[in-house]
């Protein structure tokens, strides 16, 4: 076998690899959910089941660097130390810890889940990272329970789309932001069906325009440097 047909029988593995590793996390979710997920009141936009505590070790898969690129991701984040930022649907805490780092010790990261399994795992991680910078928030549905007004960043890593009342929750979550205070959104790109994630899982740029500019926030940058997803990056229309 020639290089370049190694080169495309690796590739159609790994394609086909993600794509039963995406439909698995998508049966975990279900699993985690028992009402009809429902669909967003301005876009239609079917709303995704949450994925279970069950899914966390997908979270943690060591495909995810090649697939998700999430170093590339906080460095796009440009987070500094002593920032106060949070972790929105932190699940296993894989961003958690990243970005506890990069705020360094006199930084805080709040990390958020309406699980209470997830935040178990995520404690014992701490623990065993001997992280002292990070917040457990046990959040709802509804609302993150975040201090307003703290919030440097605010950041959900393939979490917006499965918010169950996006509407409410957002504004809450604005709430929480300081005035210069970024919201980023990692999401796979709907725009690319190649992308092997089921559409429920996928949102476009249109649908983040659509979604939460009408409640207070712009969309002020969309960085496509990960393999899979958006990094959007939402700022709330009273910016100084």
């Amino acid at each position: 076998m020639d290089g370049i047909s190694r080169t495309a029988t690796v590739a159609r593995g790994r394609r086909a690899t993600a794509g039963m590793l995406a439909v698995a996390v998508v049966a975990a979710g279900m699993l985690a959910t028992a009402q009809s997920p429902g669909r967003h009141p301005v876009t239609g936009r079917v709303i995704a089941p949450v994925m279970g505590v069950g899914g966390a070790g997908w979270l943690e898969r060591p495909e995810r660097e090649a697939e998700e690129a999430p170093t590339t991701a906080i460095k796009a984040l440009e987070l500094r130390p002593g920032q106060t930022v949070a972790d929105i649907g932190a699940g296993s805490g894989y961003y958690t810890v990243r970005m506890a780092n990069a705020v360094g010790p006199t930084g805080k990261v709040y990390a958020t889940d309406i699980q209470p399994g997830m935040l178990d795992i995520l404690r014992r991680r701490l623990t065993r990272l001997g992280l002292t910078n990070v917040e457990t928030v046990l959040g709802e549905p509804d609302d993150p329970k975040l201090p307003a007004g703290a919030l440097d960043l605010a950041i959900m890593v393939d979490v917006y789309h499965e918010l169950a009342a996006p509407q409410t929750f957002v504004r809450r979550l604005r709430a929480s932001l300081k005035p210069t205070g970024r919201l980023v959104l990692l999401e796979f790109r709907k725009e690319d069906p190649s992308i092997p994630i089921r559409p429920e899982h996928k949102m476009s740029i249109a649908e983040v325009k659509a979604e939460l500019e009408p409640e207070g926030f712009v969309l002020s940058t969309v960085l496509n440097d990960l393999p899979w997803q958006h990094i959007l990056v939402l700022t709330r229309t009273d910016a100084p």
